[in-house]
């Protein structure tokens, strides 16, 4: 990389790497591993005895404190988030242990293109477990609450994003109205919920298939991407996963993790009698939150920071929310309203198959 603040990030990272590798050969410098959907860049530094990762983490922009803090409160807790080595907060670096290349999602789309239902169902087993793991063992009130204020300000990305920069769309008052009642039916739903640990971002891009447990599928996964953790519902992080923004399932299958978490979280005594139903209910309802979220949050992206590519995951965003919404009688003027009015104002501008 030629900009300085890469350059800085080499120079400083390989003055952490000395001091804990003095005898090992030079690193091959900063290899790309990512950008992501923040300011935040990813690199590697590796050689022979050792491989890091190096975070460029704007401190304008990020708050690599929080991530520090957060990563220590997960791994207490037994998750397995990423190891941080060194920090220079001052300018934005973090040298961070390595979890390798393969994302769940990589590791899923090849396990659905073959039909190999048994990998996948081991890979959401282990996603599971952990995920009970981090709503039973790290301690909530460490964690900023996901109140309502937020969840409504996170719900306002689609009207703002989606609808009125994105679309185009001139909205009346009796549409912004309507809107709002839908936001607030969900931010009540989401606050009824019992109150967890949320990752808020648990999905199978943020999920890494360990390479220290190779073919394993039933190991641990890595985590990354948690310094957004807050105090929120229980099914956040569950339908964060299960309906991926990313891959789909059939319902049946979907059904079928549901199941298996409800045993998982009644064991681990996070919903004791919690009933199937309710369960689902809880899921669909938290689903629709943060599929409108996403919906602005991928606009966004695309208009603001030029990262077109999250308009391609729109379209599976919006049959999540389609499918969900048309089930709740509580919902259905929306539902309509977004059938009747959004849904031609998208299709000329993403590829639209409902």
């Amino acid at each position: 990389m030629s900009d300085t603040r890469a350059q800085q990030l080499t120079e400083w990272a390989n003055l952490a790497i000395e001091e804990i590798h003095p005898e090992s050969a030079p690193n091959s410098g900063l290899i790309t591993v990512s950008g992501d959907a923040s300011f935040r860049r990813y690199f590697r530094l590796r050689a022979p005895s050792y491989s890091y990762i190096a975070v460029d983490a704007p401190p304008a922009h990020e708050d690599s404190k929080t991530f520090v803090r957060i990563a220590r409160l997960f791994r207490e807790a037994h998750v397995s988030a990423p190891k941080v080595i060194a920090t220079d907060f001052v300018n934005g670096f973090m040298l961070l242990q390595d979890f390798g290349d393969t994302l769940y999602l990589g590791e899923l789309n090849k396990a659905q293109a073959a039909g190999d239902f048994a990998s996948a169902d081991a890979l959401y087993e282990a996603a599971l477990q952990a995920l009970v793991t981090l709503q039973a063992r790290v301690d909530k009130k460490t964690l900023a609450p996901y109140s309502r204020e937020k969840l409504l300000q996170e719900m306002a990305l689609f009207e703002q994003w989606f609808c009125a920069a994105f679309l185009e769309m001139h909205l009346s008052d009796e549409e912004r109205a309507r809107i709002a009642d839908a936001f607030q039916f969900l931010a009540d739903a989401a606050l009824a919920q019992t109150q967890v640990a949320v990752h808020r971002d648990y999905h199978s891009r943020n999920l890494l298939v360990l390479e220290s447990a190779p073919g394993r599928m039933d190991a641990s996964p890595g985590i990354i991407d948690f310094q957004d953790a807050v105090t929120g519902a229980y099914t956040y992080d569950l339908v964060s996963l299960l309906r991926d923004c990313y891959i789909r399932w059939e319902p049946d299958q979907l059904a079928h993790w549901l199941s298996r978490y409800h045993d998982l979280a009644r064991a681990a005594r996070i919903i004791d009698e919690l009933p199937a139903a309710q369960l689902r209910r809880d899921f669909d309802l938290m689903g629709l939150q943060r599929h409108l979220k996403v919906m602005g949050i991928f606009a966004r992206l695309a208009i603001r920071d030029h990262k077109t590519r999250y308009l391609a995951d729109i379209p599976l965003v919006i049959r999540y929310f389609l499918e969900v919404s048309e089930q709740y009688a509580e919902l259905a003027s929306f539902h309509d309203w977004f059938v009747a009015t959004v849904l031609p104002c998208a299709r000329p501008r993403i590829k639209l198959e409902l």
